[in-house]
């Protein structure tokens, strides 16, 4: 027994609409989670330090996952680059080779 609406799932993944929601709000939200946490290492909790470094890992595998997403999902590298604030070029070299 199929349970999976044949409207949610009857266009390609490329080309289904994809609404941007709250994404401005949850950057947010993750931005006051970080900085409390540095607050909290900061205020003599030195085991937290070495988690808190590994959050650097970890936005790095997050921003490697969105943009092997976004260009799954069709856009272009200059369209990524542009966002960045640096060339096409530029990133493609730095998240091509990970696709």
């Amino acid at each position: 027994m199929n349970t999976v609406k044949a409207t949610l799932t009857h266009l390609p993944r490329s080309q289904r609409r994809r609404d941007v929601v709250e994404n401005d709000e949850f950057a947010a939200f993750a931005r006051r989670i970080i900085r409390a946490h540095g607050r909290r290492v900061a205020t003599g909790d030195v085991e937290a330090l070495r988690d808190l470094v590994a959050l650097s890992a970890n936005l790095d595998d997050a921003i490697t996952e969105a943009v092997i997403g976004l260009r799954a999902f069709g856009y272009s590298w200059a369209e990524i680059g542009s966002r960045l604030g640096i060339s096409r070029q530029a990133a493609q070299q730095r998240w091509g080779g990970q696709q």
